[in-house]
């Protein structure tokens, strides 16, 4: 927390891109731990604005249109609606979820804009820019495509090689390509408006790195110091496209605002939108000294949320700053890096459908493998593991004992405790500490250790009951048992109120069995949360079991994108020597049809097939039978080399020989005629 009195706080995450579902990458590095942070800080009672909304903007969307044949508007329209939905789903707790391509956000923009231009804040100068002749437009850096100078990879982009992870400029790739026409591009001048970044270093060395040497994350005060000490160079704010906001200047047309100045903007315009529907001031979350400003990000977006944008805010001058960006290392999957183009990810989107009402099982996985200081690593067999060795076998466990000992003995009544020991009273004394232990944790933004002390409080309830063993004294010490499942009770309740940030769907379903309606966070401490008599309501499991079939179902997803990314890459074999149009012209291509077709006796790999060759009928030998079956073939066209030598195999004259295509995996298959052709039909 800030050391000055705090009356608001404005927590924005990174906006996602709307090409594409968000996968537990997204989550584990912004959404999970902006969510619990959010969530913790409304439990304090303190006044809470948390920030989403969709990028709608930027060069990945426009291709992804072009690839489907479709505008970017249908895009994003799509994949926004995708993605608000899913988040809602997770309890992702935002207050408002806009996007950058609503009005509202496009006059924001603008102005701000307009504001810097008037105020001379921003600079104008030409600059050679990459040009496609054929398509005749500039070239944004994810429309030029060519060879890594680092690393060789023939597929990096402009701004960035993916097999890597190197940022580039466009003219640092080898051999050049443009995404549009595959020509080389040409370099041609264009104007653009500039913000001087190198005119804001020195308020940068005192803000960054005087004020924020101690509070911030290593990792991002060192790749901010980094940066700043490299030098800073202006950077365009304005772009040749025709997809995002409109540079409100007469003599830009055909410009746009960059997707990295108008992106972060998107925050204020969301502010603007709720505090419009919630009859609020909106400039007191962003301009009013008492407000905390914390941004959740991934590490590629720190020099933009810690340096660019503060900037931005800086040159417009009535904005605060970002009092914390603490910005999340990257997940990686089954010790592979996450790729959106390779299909390497977990979709939020289908985990849902995959394990219902499974919502917290992904949020304490996600946030008890933060990576906070360093690259963390999902699997799913740790993920099977964290339910049901943790969730299930602890958490679970202590709660479920708990409530089916007190209907068993009480009809569900909360029982009256008789004297407490001193070894209670001393569980009661570390009850009491754990709202104070696990908010210190994530007011410094540890989240992983805040999940880890929650869990602490379930693992002390579930020794006391084992501990304890009021099964076994129900009837010679009845008094003492009441004492035990009072007291296991009241850490039940403590739980329901102190696991709402980490795990809100088993909290309120926790809460609706205890009939208790408490959030505030320092009652989690209490040890009389629930009155004597209190009515407990049917039990009802927390957690279930996840099989070995479920998790093994989805470890078979990624093996077959990893085969299927195998195939993409592999490199197609070697080109034969040249043969003269003489040698090619004695070879008698045909289209044939498949008149029979049964196995080969004692093969695995072998069919008999009869076909008509528009000449005459006959049999032949193919190779075929681990792709296809038999009857599949029946009435087929194939093609077909029919003055091949005869052979025989397996007893059968095999006359000719029917052409396959064979993939990187190498498996076959058939060629055939894109138009119907007679049986004897030339192949040219």
């Amino acid at each position: 927390m800030s050391k000055n009195k705090t009356a608001r706080y404005t927590i924005t995450s990174a906006l996602p891109y709307a090409n594409g579902p968000v996968h537990i990458g997204h989550l584990a590095g912004v959404y999970v731990p902006a969510d619990i942070y959010a969530r913790y800080l409304r439990a304090k009672g303190c006044e809470v604005l948390f920030i989403g909304g969709s990028d709608e903007h930027g060069v990945p969307i426009t291709i992804k249109a072009k690839n489907e044949g479709t505008t970017p508007q249908k895009i994003v329209n799509r994949y926004h609606a995708m993605i608000k939905r899913s988040f809602e789903e997770l309890g992702i707790s935002f207050d408002v979820y806009s996007r950058t391509s609503d009005p509202m956000h496009h006059e924001t923009a603008a102005n701000f804009f307009t504001k810097l231009y008037e105020d001379c804040k921003l600079i104008e100068k030409s600059a050679l820019q990459y040009y496609d002749e054929e398509a005749r437009q500039f070239l944004a850096d994810r429309y030029i495509t060519g060879t890594c100078p680092h690393c060789r990879n023939e597929r990096a982009y402009g701004d960035q090689c993916e097999a890597c992870g190197t940022s580039l400029n466009a003219t640092d790739l080898i051999n050049p390509k443009s995404v549009l026409s595959g020509n080389t591009p040409a370099m041609k001048e264009t104007r653009h408006w500039y913000l001087p970044l190198n005119e804001y270093d020195k308020w940068l060395r005192e803000w960054i790195l005087k004020e924020h040497k101690e509070d911030w994350r290593s990792s991002v005060y060192g790749q901010c110091k980094s940066w700043i000490e490299q030098g800073l160079q202006p950077r365009a704010v304005t772009r040749d496209l025709d997809w995002g906001v409109k540079v409100p200047l007469e003599e830009a047309i055909g410009k746009v605002l960059y997707v990295w100045f108008d992106a972060p903007i998107g925050y204020i315009s969301a502010t603007k939108e709720w505090a419009e529907a919630h009859g609020q001031d909106w400039e007191k979350w962003w301009k009013s000294a008492d407000t905390e400003l914390i941004h959740f990000i991934g590490k590629d977006n720190i020099v933009f949320h810690c340096i660019i944008f503060p900037c931005m805010l800086k040159a417009e001058g009535s904005y605060i700053m970002p009092q914390n960006v603490p910005a999340n290392e990257f997940l990686n999957l089954e010790n592979n890096k996450i790729s959106t183009s390779r299909n390497w990810a977990v979709w939020l989107h289908e985990y849902l459908e995959d394990f219902k009402d499974k919502q917290d099982v992904l949020r304490y996985t996600l946030t008890s493998i933060a990576p906070e200081t360093k690259d963390a690593d999902f699997t799913w067999t740790d993920f099977q593991a964290k339910n049901n060795n943790e969730l299930l076998a602890i958490f679970g466990n202590f709660v479920n004992r708990t409530l089916v000992l007190t209907h068993k003995y009480y009809e569900g009544k909360v029982p009256l405790p008789d004297l407490f020991s001193n070894c209670e009273k001393e569980i009661m004394d570390k009850i009491g500490e754990f709202p104070a232990r696990i908010g210190t944790a994530i007011e410094k933004f540890h989240f992983r250790e805040a999940l880890a002390e929650f869990m602490n409080l379930a693992r002390l309830g579930n020794k006391y009951l084992t501990d304890t063993e009021p099964w076994k004294k129900q009837k010679e010490n009845p008094a003492s048992v009441q004492t035990v499942l009072y007291l296991s009770l009241q850490i039940c309740a403590a739980l329901s109120v102190l696991g709402e940030p980490f795990l809100p769907f088993t909290s309120r379903k926790l809460q609706q069995i205890l009939n208790l309606d408490i959030h505030r966070w320092e009652e989690g401490g209490r040890c009389n949360l629930l009155p004597a008599g209190n009515i407990i309501n049917t039990p009802e499991y927390l957690f279930e079991k996840i099989d070995d079939e479920a998790i093994a179902a989805q470890v078979k997803k990624l093996e077959d994108v990893k085969t299927v990314n195998e195939i993409d890459s592999k490199e197609a074999e070697e080109a034969k020597p040249d043969i003269s149009f003489d040698e090619f012209q004695k070879m008698d291509l045909r289209v044939c049809r498949v008149l029979a077709s049964e196995r080969v006796a004692k093969t695995k790999k072998l069919l008999k097939l009869k076909v008509d060759t528009g000449l005459d009928q006959r049999e032949i030998v193919s190779g075929i039978a681990e792709y296809y079956e038999p009857e599949q073939l029946i009435g087929k066209n194939v093609l077909m080399l029919i003055n091949l030598d005869p052979k025989e195999i397996k007893g059968i004259k095999s006359h000719g020989m029917i052409l396959m295509a064979e993939n990187a995996n190498g498996e076959l298959s058939l060629m055939q005629p894109e138009r119907k052709i007679k049986a004897g039909g030339t192949v040219k």
